[in-house]
């Protein structure tokens, strides 16, 4: 059973994250107009959609590191408020990390993780409990650096991340906002999910079923070329 994924036919990972988004703006924009402006599956939409148009005009999807690049900059360009610039900053950590390399492996995904997590929290001042996206990325971490560190699979330590995500962002109904928006309507906050906290959860989602769709792909292809 592979362990591995080429980056350079792991672009795929880049176009499903787009569909994923589209496909949940109306549900994110009505998490968020519980205590927020409404708007949130609409600007992430926007600023998804124009990353599929970069994409759709290179002719080809690109390896995962170019396609986590230029979703970075359709985010940082065409959303506004602070999610452009948060997510925006996450994927550029990922790409980041993976530049240079060729092969995808449970260890070098676990240090784009980090270093993607690690820049958003440079340029915000959000920290777990806070009700934000920090709330799904930081217990996704932690879950698959646990799986790592008990030598799971590569496969199973994207379960674990994907459980962990969930679990953060269901965290955030309970939590009573302290950044943003939000943050002024006090206790009146609680009982809600953070939108913020659902999109990453759906982000983190989507990479998971995706590299593992990949894995499956190309254990298939070693095996039938064993044959």
């Amino acid at each position: 059973m592979t362990e591995t994924v080429k980056l350079a036919n792991a672009g795929e990972v880049v176009v499903d994250l787009i569909r994923t988004i589209n496909a949940n703006r109306q549900y994110l924009s009505e998490v968020d107009g519980a205590i927020g402006d409404g708007d949130h599956g609409i600007n992430m939409s926007k600023g998804f959609t124009q990353c599929g148009e970069h994409l759709a005009a290179r002719g080809a999807v690109p390896s995962l590191q170019v396609a986590l690049g230029d979703l970075s900059s359709a985010l940082m360009e065409g959303i506004g408020g602070s999610m452009g610039p948060l997510y925006g900053t996450f994927f550029l950590g990922m790409s980041d990390a993976l530049a240079d390399r060729s092969e995808l492996d449970k260890g070098l995904f676990y240090r784009a993780l980090v270093d993607g997590i690690a820049a958003v929290q440079e340029i915000g001042e959000a920290k777990v409990g806070d009700k934000t996206l920090i709330d799904t990325l930081v217990p996704a971490r932690i879950a698959y650096e646990e799986a790592l560190k008990a030598d799971k699979s590569f496969r199973e330590c994207i379960a674990a991340m994907v459980a962990g995500a969930e679990a953060g962002m269901n965290s955030t109904r309970e939590l009573c906002a302290r950044i943003g928006r939000a943050s002024r309507l006090g206790d009146r906050s609680i009982g809600v999910l953070d939108a913020g906290a659902c999109s990453c959860f759906l982000i983190l989602g989507s990479m998971g079923e995706s590299i593992t769709r990949l894995l499956d792909d190309t254990r298939t292809i070693t095996t039938s070329a064993a044959h």
